[in-house]
């Protein structure tokens, strides 16, 4: 049975108004009571969080004044960094300015230089090509001079004028006037172009004459028969040269044995020693020798040393002689000295006895000088017995 108060029931158990209003006043109670602890519990969050941010807040302050103060420092170091850069700046500015003054005297200084090494290039220039002209201009005539030498070789009369004129030279450059003749005739009225007087008055015979023509064929040939051909003539040419020279300058006790055949260019000579040994062979069978100039030259100096020592040797006599002469006169020298010496004996012994009188002299000056005269002013009638002591009369005899 429900009562009338029941507002309902719960398996069984009737919930009346008042314990539904006890209840809800219970359960109010808790709500109030949990309100107020959460109220309790929010305010000291409340007051936490204050106190968080009333710290907060200091600490912002703290870091706004560290960021002021940061600030400030930043804005002195920019001021500071402002006038360093404002000073680099001037000095870079002055450092520029030196830089650029320095570039530009150094560039002055590069241009003048430059300036100048130009006009010494162009005038050394100019030098090199005047040199340049004056040597075109020798080349010219080394041209003309090689053309006139080649017709002056081309002809057998030239050609030994110009090999005479060359083996001339040589000889007077290297002999006495006296040693040499040009043109000398020998007794079967043959002239050799030069003989050499030597010490034994025989001459030694220069032939300055020498067949060209077959060796500038031989030169010129552009084929082994042509080669072959200008060889054999020149072999001929050469080997009757000799003959030539052998019979006409080699007389046996008028020349010497032996006769020289001047080749007048070195190159040829060497030619000749090279491929026609033959040839020389027959000269030196024939007794007739090839020299070049060089060669010549050589011998021309063998054979000037060969005249100053037969010289030497015609002298020797004439030295002995007066070797002997001046023995004899060193002998004369000794004796006239030891006479000067036995009179500077006597000078010095003389000298001895003077300076021994002069000694004494000296002593008896000093004598007189000692001598106490005492009152000058001697009565008349006075002796010299009165004047002079007895004493002083005695030392003076004892001098005397």
């Amino acid at each position: 049975m429900i009562a009338a108060d029941t507002l309902f029931s719960v398996n069984g158990f009737a919930v009346s108004a008042g314990m539904a209003l006890a209840a809800f006043g219970g359960l109010a109670l808790a709500l109030l009571v949990v309100i107020a602890i959460v109220l309790a519990r929010g305010g000291r969050r409340d007051r936490e969080a204050a106190m968080a941010q009333a710290i907060r807040a200091d600490e912002l302050e703290e870091r706004v004044a560290e960021m002021l103060r940061a600030q400030t420092e930043t804005a002195g170091r920019l001021a500071a960094m402002g006038e360093a850069l404002a000073g680099r700046q001037a000095e870079m500015a002055r450092a520029m300015s030196e830089r650029l003054d320095a570039v530009g005297h150094r560039v002055g200084q590069s241009m003048q230089e430059t300036t100048r090494h130009t006009a010494e290039s162009l005038r050394a220039l100019h030098e090199r090509l005047a040199v340049i002209d004056n040597a075109h201009k020798n080349l010219t005539e080394l041209t003309s001079q090689v053309t006139t030498l080649r017709d002056v070789l081309a002809n057998k009369q030239a050609r030994g004028a110009f090999g005479q004129a060359r083996m001339e030279a040589i000889v007077a450059d290297g002999l006495p006037k006296d040693a040499y003749a040009f043109q000398h005739t020998l007794s079967n009225n043959k002239r050799p172009d030069c003989v050499v007087f030597l010490p034994d008055q025989r001459p030694l015979c220069i032939d300055a004459k020498f067949p060209l023509e077959a060796m500038t064929a031989l030169r010129d040939a552009r084929s082994d028969d042509e080669a072959r051909q200008a060889a054999q003539r020149l072999r001929q040419d050469v080997a009757r040269h000799i003959t030539d020279i052998a019979e006409k300058y080699l007389l046996p006790g008028e020349t010497q044995d032996t006769a020289l055949m001047f080749v007048p260019s070195e190159s040829v000579y060497a030619e000749i020693y090279d491929r026609f040994d033959d040839v020389i062979q027959k000269a030196y069978r024939a007794r007739v020798v090839l020299v070049s100039p060089s060669l010549l030259m050589l011998a021309i100096q063998v054979m000037q040393q060969i005249m100053k020592d037969a010289r030497m040797r015609d002298a020797a006599d004439c030295i002995r002689t007066e070797v002997t002469a001046m023995t004899s006169d060193l002998a004369r020298l000794r004796e006239r000295v030891n006479k000067l010496q036995t009179h500077f004996g006597q000078v010095n012994e003389d000298v001895r006895q003077i300076l021994i009188s002069a000694d004494k002299i000296e002593k008896r000056a000093g004598r007189i000088n000692d001598l106490d005269f005492g009152d000058m002013s001697a009565p008349s009638g006075a002796t010299d017995s009165d004047l002079f002591p007895h004493e002083t009369v005695r030392r003076l005899q004892a001098g005397a």
